[in-house]
Order: structure tokens, then sequence, then C-alpha cells
């Protein structure tokens, strides 16, 4: 496989690159070059800069506010966005269910929803995971049912990301509970204003507040705002959770972290010695940007052969990304703990960070690191754990 840019490839990266630079609001950047997150009014203030410029949903088709980018130019767009930093646009609405509506909703869902998508001025998250049903997705127990007009739905989301922003939630709802656990599931659009929702927060390990749970008492739903036809959301699932494990490979950040560990580690001494000129941390360092080498490859044959796929088949190879990458995000994290060294004890979460008076206990870089490092735990269990990304690799792959 030839890996070089061709010269309008070149070009593009050139005016990508340009273009963050200018564009991108400094406090912005600068909150993320510190491993810290972009607030609501950043990512807004970010998503509609990119959306006048175009580039709001680069890989959307182009009667839907996209590009009409090639493959190789979206990745590109993607690296870059990833290693200046700058924020990325809001996952749920743009790589999730935006795709779903425009390959499998109707045309007064595509008008509705799209353009708000496009602009955020509706924020999206993600109602698939329950308490008892997680990685086992299919054995959820929401429940939808049909009444006239409208659904009656009843039951709990957890791991919300970002719920306590978001406007909208799109859900995986049990409409059939006689039928097989997978072919009785469909997919709602639903209104988080509505009466008898009530969003809880969850504060994780890292002392962050990303992620809630949302419980549905007697909720009145259109029937207009389910995608694609009843009992058929399974697939619609898959679909998006193929598009979401792409994305969860999160080359560009990782390689934004290998190159952020060692400008740290080259002003880190131990004893006399640089800890960049240690042997074996070099090691270290070298197999990982091996490992992220074959990552890249691998994202852009999936990239590459995109095109060639059937309209709302999954990608088995999306698995790949999504272990592997979750695997060199950790890794990454963990060198960046070997960097800080002693200094990864003085711990604060990021709400404590932004209202603390006192200087910080060592470099100013040292203190979003274990934060990050505990937080990143989660990447190889959303988006699918481990262990049911390698059971479908088996049967989609192996034929197991």
């Amino acid at each position: 496989m030839d890996l070089s840019f061709t010269e309008d490839e070149l070009a593009f990266r050139d005016e990508v690159r340009a273009f963050f630079r200018i564009a991108l609001p400094a406090n912005i950047r600068n909150k993320l070059v510190a491993g810290r997150h972009p607030s609501k009014d950043d990512m807004v203030s970010w998503t509609r800069i990119l959306a006048e410029k175009g580039w709001g949903v680069p890989h959307w088709p182009v009667e839907h506010g996209g590009t009409g980018w090639s493959p190789v130019k979206q990745y590109i767009f993607t690296e870059e966005m990833s290693q200046t930093p700058a924020p990325a646009p809001l996952a749920f609405g743009v790589n999730m269910v935006g795709p779903v509506i425009y390959t499998f909703g109707n045309e007064e869902q595509k008008k509705r929803f799209l353009p708000r998508i496009v602009m955020l001025q509706d924020w999206w998250c993600q109602g698939f995971s329950e308490p008892g049903a997680g990685s086992d997705l299919a054995s959820l127990k929401t429940r939808a049912v049909h009444a006239g007009d409208h659904y009656v739905v009843n039951g709990q989301k957890t791991w919300t990301t970002l719920a306590q922003y978001a406007n909208w939630i799109f859900c995986l709802v049990r409409t059939n509970p006689e039928a097989k656990k997978q072919q009785g599931i469909s997919l709602l659009l639903i209104d988080l204003k509505s009466p008898g929702i009530t969003v809880r927060p969850i504060q994780t390990i890292d002392g962050g507040h990303d992620i809630n749970e949302v419980f549905f008492d007697d909720v009145k739903v259109p029937v207009g705002n389910r995608v694609g036809d009843e009992n058929r959301g399974w697939d619609y699932a898959k679909f998006l959770l193929s598009n979401e494990r792409v994305s969860l490979a999160d080359v560009g950040a990782s390689k934004e972290r290998i190159r952020r560990i060692k400008n740290l580690a080259a002003c880190q001494k131990v004893g006399d010695e640089r800890l960049i000129d240690r042997a074996d941390f070099r090691e270290k360092v070298a197999a990982l940007e091996v490992q992220l080498k074959a990552l890249e490859i691998t994202q852009l044959r999936v990239l590459a052969n995109e095109s060639k796929r059937r309209k709302g088949t999954l990608d088995p190879a999306s698995s790949i990304l999504k272990i592997k990458g979750s695997e060199i995000q950790q890794a990454t994290s963990e060198l960046l703990m070997d960097v800080v060294g002693p200094y990864a004890l003085p711990y604060h979460s990021e709400e404590e960070l932004e209202s603390r008076n006192e200087p910080p206990i060592g470099p100013d870089w040292a203190a979003p690191i274990a934060p990050s490092y505990f937080n990143l735990r989660k990447v190889s269990i959303y988006g699918g754990s481990t262990e049911i990304q390698k059971n479908i690799i088996a049967k989609a792959i192996l034929g197991f």
C-alpha cells in the first residue's frame, strides 16, 4: 500500500492546518493542550465556526451539508483536528444519530434534525446502555408501548455521556417483548424536555461529571420520532456502532499524546539524565509508535473500503480499530504517568483545578495527567467492550 499523499492531498493538509491555526480560538486550544475538556459553549462556538466554513460534517453526503471529500481527505482533516488539538464535532450528533437519520430516516426527519445537528442547535446524547444491558445491549428492558399516534416509554438508561447538556436523546427501546431479543427493538428520537424524564449525574473516578443516568416514566413519544421500521432498531444500532468504533480508534489524539510525551520527557530528569535519553523509556515510546502506525494503516484500509460496503452494513474491521485504539490510548496515558512521576499524587479534578487559588505542586502541566489516566480506563469498555469486539471479529471475519 502506498501511504504517501498526493500533491493535492498535501495541499489540502496545508489548507486545513492554516485554517485551524487562524480560526480556532486560543483559549479553546490552550484547554486541550493542558489536557482539559472544552465547555459546552466552547463546543458550540467551534462547531459553528466549522459549519460556516462548510466543514462541520465532512463525511456526510453533500446534499446534507457534507464536503464530498475523499476518504483520505476526511482522514487528513480528522488527523489535523486531533493534532492541533481542536475539539471534534459532537460525536453523538455528527457521527452517530446523524448518519442513522440520513440513511434510514424519512424525509421529514432529515429536514427537521440534520441542519440542527450541523449547527449544534440540538445537543444529542445516546440512550443505549442500561444497568442490566451494557456490552450485552440486546438484553435492554426499556419498554415502548405503541398507543395510537405515540409510544409510552418506561425504563432507565445509564452511562449517558453529556446528557446534562443534551436536549435530545436517541434511544433503543423494546417494542416487541415476545420476539427474540435482537428482533423486538426500535430506535426512537426523544425530546429530553418531555414530561416524565429525569437526568441524574454520575461522578466518575477522575472526579468529573461526564456521564449520567436517565429515567423514563410514562414518557409520550410521537410515532413520527421512530427511525425506520418498528422492531428494526437493532440493525440501525449495528450501523451506528460501526461508525462509532471507527472514530473511537482516535489515531490523531494518540499521535498528539505521543508527541507531548516526547516533549515533556525531554524536560524531565532522572538523576543527571533526561528521561527521553533513557534506553528503557525510548524503547517503550518506539514500541508504541510502531503499534500506532499499524493502527493508522488499518484505519486507512477501513476508510478506503467504505465506499464499497453495501449501504447500512457493518464493517467488522471497525472492531479491530476499537480494540487496538483503546489499548494504545491507555498505553499513552500510562507513559504520561511515567513522565509525571510523583507529581501525579496531588490529585485534582478538573473542577478543582479551575477553582483553586494556590499554586500547583510540581510543573503546571502535571495536574491533569492522573485524572486522564484513570478516566481512560473506560475506553476498553464503552462503545462495546474488548471482549465483545473479539466475539464480533471471530464471528464476522473468522466464521466462528
